[in-house]
């Protein structure tokens, strides 16, 4: 996953003063009606501060680029979901602003984890499936949160989308719900165009042309990014067996393992990715 950077929340303060008090008026200049002259700053118009844009809506869906669906505020387009889509919100939460009495920056870690994490980690119950469908498969959780001009307005919510990579730059078009996509279809699942030491090796949808598929992963140890090595030591002997338990002739049968690249790494992903030739 690229890196998602939030926006600061700017804090707003108005200053208030109170009015000069005017002078009483004296029985012979004070006005014979009851009713007083307006003042002048009654002639003055005043302005109310413009309202913070509304929460987005959940389960809405959009058309997003890629790039749109990893830009850090909401862009693209709304849509029904019966229209062509590449995303669709399943969670809208309101970001934790306030800690102990004090305003805390969008752009803050404790903010960015707090994001990151509560839309990563609900996903799965949206699409269903296990958590290793999941890991198999080319849906991600994106979010955003509101602009710098929306939060100094008072906006505090975050938006959870899912979507689907296509292995070719660009998001793949969703189905009208993604609801429980995972544990009804394969139809995301992960494939690849060859062998993941191959050059033209390229992730796509088991939907699309393909000819290998992902069939395990194996989490990897240690805090520091993994050589190719190190990889290959902790991944071998799983990547075999899962290799072995779907082939035809246990004897016979071909797999390979792909470790994280360095960004997902450090994008948090502890775990390679065993593969086979696709049946």
């Amino acid at each position: 996953m690229k890196p998602v950077l939030l926006l600061c929340l700017l804090a707003v303060l108005a200053a208030c003063s109170s009015p000069s008090p005017t002078a009483s008026p004296t029985p012979s200049d004070a006005p014979s009606s009851s009713t007083a002259p307006p003042s002048a700053a009654a002639d003055t118009p005043t302005s109310s501060a413009p309202a913070p844009p509304p929460r987005p809506a959940r389960d809405g869906c959009h058309r997003l680029t890629l790039s749109q669906a990893v830009a850090p505020v909401v862009a693209g387009t709304d849509v029904p979901c019966r229209q062509k889509h590449t995303s669709e919100t399943y969670k809208i939460g309101r970001l934790p602003l306030l800690v102990g009495g004090h305003l805390v920056a969008v752009d803050s870690p404790s903010v960015q984890s707090y994001v990151a994490d509560t839309c990563r980690s609900t996903v799965g119950d949206h699409v269903g499936g296990s958590p290793e469908d999941l890991r198999l498969s080319m849906l991600q959780a994106v979010w955003f949160t509101p602009s710098v001009e929306e939060a100094a307005l008072g906006a505090d919510w975050f938006r959870c989308d899912v979507v689907a990579l296509s292995g070719s730059g660009r998001l793949a078009l969703l189905p009208r719900s993604t609801k429980g996509v995972l544990a009804s279809s394969d139809r995301f699942a992960m494939c690849s165009t060859a062998s993941p030491d191959s050059t033209t090796h390229k992730r796509v949808p088991c939907s699309a042309r393909h000819s290998w598929t992902a069939i395990a992963t194996v989490g990897l140890s240690g805090q520091s990014y993994p050589s190719a090595r190190a990889a290959s030591r902790q991944m071998d002997s799983a990547c075999r067996s899962a290799a072995r338990a779907r082939a035809a002739d246990p004897l016979d049968f071909s797999w390979s393992q792909e470790r994280p690249s360095q960004e997902q790494w450090k994008a948090g992903q502890r775990y390679g990715i065993c593969w086979a030739p696709a049946s």
